[in-house]
């Protein structure tokens, strides 16, 4: 990786394009930091320490710390994730949007400005909702301005905050290095890094246990490379199935080429573990900004489905939650799957390219041959997920250690790495080919 980035920066097209990327990713960082106007920040602050569910975590990870600290970037990129979500699965529920995306390259531009619009209608509603429930929690500053005002300048301060972080990765994707809004999710995660690490290195040091703290540490951090080693397995691991291409020759069949199909281990990516999170925290999300403070039912309810509650010694049935969770990351990762992969569309189109997997009749007996592979293929990357996913819970159960970059985070960082060094290398191997023509 290191001779892979030192030969790139030898180049200076991608040493251009590099220093792009760093300067926008600097100025979200410096965003990330101005504040709302309006809102009280330390308030806000000590609000947020007191929630008792991870509801606001998930979401704080993901925006680098920008929503703890209630900047004009809160939000952040995560209106469009949500908005992308949407539209990836509209676009399999809806006829005219599968057809625009068969359409290439100016049926992809339309779907994406659909995209921009949703993006900026969800980033609203959830900025009014932040606004009106700040408001009647009484964290909004007295300026000497109406009241509905300050609440309608934090709602377009948010929105536009939203809006300003999206045009920032399109701008990293056309002019930059990697796809930009993946970029920008990788460095938020990042700079949340250094505040976990000293959180966890004040538990271990500060205390007198030193072998027991020891061993803490040394299991953490075993955990944490086989992790990785984990992830980038789950991403680069690939089933290629065999594929012999007939080739017509003067009317009859001859000779042939052979391909293959290759299907990821981990066909569904991150967005399992995203929509089961995001399902099991929403109705936290929504109590805490409505100022549910009961002890009733639903309070009993909510602590199923906080992962603060999951593997503690004390109260093991709330870990009902975490296996609710477990089996919601197997779920998508099969729903997600079956809407991104389509074995009957495979097989029609191998058979109109005279294609054909060996030993399997062309047509119904090869979409059943690949759904048979593909439902294997999704059990094992959602296991691989499922495992990922739960051994944060795990350590804060046992160990009380909250670190935001394992688990989602960890894969996302890995996966994103992954994938800027192939197209780092993808630039060099064209750059390499063109001085070769020219020659």
């Amino acid at each position: 990786m290191l001779k892979t980035l030192r030969d790139a920066l030898k180049i200076k097209e991608i040493r251009v394009k590099l220093l792009y990327t760093l300067v926008m990713l600097i100025v979200i960082r410096i965003g990330s930091q101005l504040p709302v106007p309006g809102i009280d920040r330390e308030y806000f602050s000590s609000w947020f320490q007191s929630q008792t569910s991870d509801a606001f975590n998930f979401l704080d990870a993901f925006t680098g710390g920008s929503f703890l600290n209630m900047s004009l970037l809160a939000l952040n990129i995560t209106p469009y994730i949500t908005s992308s979500i949407i539209m990836q699965l509209l676009t399999i529920a809806i006829p005219a949007l599968e057809e625009m995306q068969r359409e290439g390259g100016e049926g992809r531009k339309k779907i994406a400005s659909y995209t921009r619009f949703v993006t900026v209608g969800l980033a609203l509603i959830e900025a009014a909702a932040m606004a009106i429930s700040f408001n009647n929690s009484g964290m909004l500053r007295n300026t000497g301005i109406p009241v509905w005002l300050n609440v309608v300048t934090i709602i377009a301060a948010l929105t536009a905050g939203s809006a300003f972080v999206m045009w920032i990765g399109e701008r990293i994707t056309e002019n930059g290095i990697g796809n930009g809004i993946s970029i920008i999710l990788l460095i938020n995660i990042i700079a949340r890094m250094p505040q976990d690490l000293t959180s966890v290195f004040k538990q271990f040091a500060t205390s007198e246990r030193i072998a027991t703290n020891v061993l803490a540490v040394v299991v953490i951090v075993a955990i944490l490379v086989g992790m990785i080693m984990l992830v980038v397995l789950l991403n680069a691991g690939t089933r290629k199935i065999p594929v012999q291409y007939a080739r017509r020759s003067q009317g009859s069949m001859g000779g042939g080429t052979a391909s293959n199909i290759p299907i990821r281990i981990n066909t569904a990516g991150v967005i399992p573990i995203i929509f089961a999170s995001s399902l099991m925290q929403t109705p936290g999300i929504i109590s805490s900004l409505a100022g549910y403070k009961g002890t009733g039912v639903w309070s009993e309810v909510l602590k199923y489905l906080s992962s603060t509650y999951w593997v503690r010694k004390e109260a093991p049935i709330y870990s009902i939650g975490l296996l609710v969770y477990c089996i919601l990351v197997v779920v998508f990762a099969y729903f997600y799957t079956s809407i991104t992969f389509n074995p009957i569309e495979v097989a029609d189109n191998l058979k109109k390219s005279n294609g054909f997997i060996p030993g399997i009749r062309p047509g119904k007996s090869t979409s059943d041959y690949l759904t048979t592979v593909l439902n294997a293929i999704i059990f094992i990357g959602a296991i691989g997920l499922t495992v990922i996913g739960v051994i944060p819970y795990i350590l804060y159960g046992v160990f009380k250690v909250s670190v935001s970059f394992l688990g989602t985070s960890l894969i996302i960082v890995v996966s994103v790495v992954i994938e800027t060094l192939n197209q780092v290398e993808s630039m060099m191997l064209v750059r390499n080919y063109k001085g070769f023509l020219n020659q």
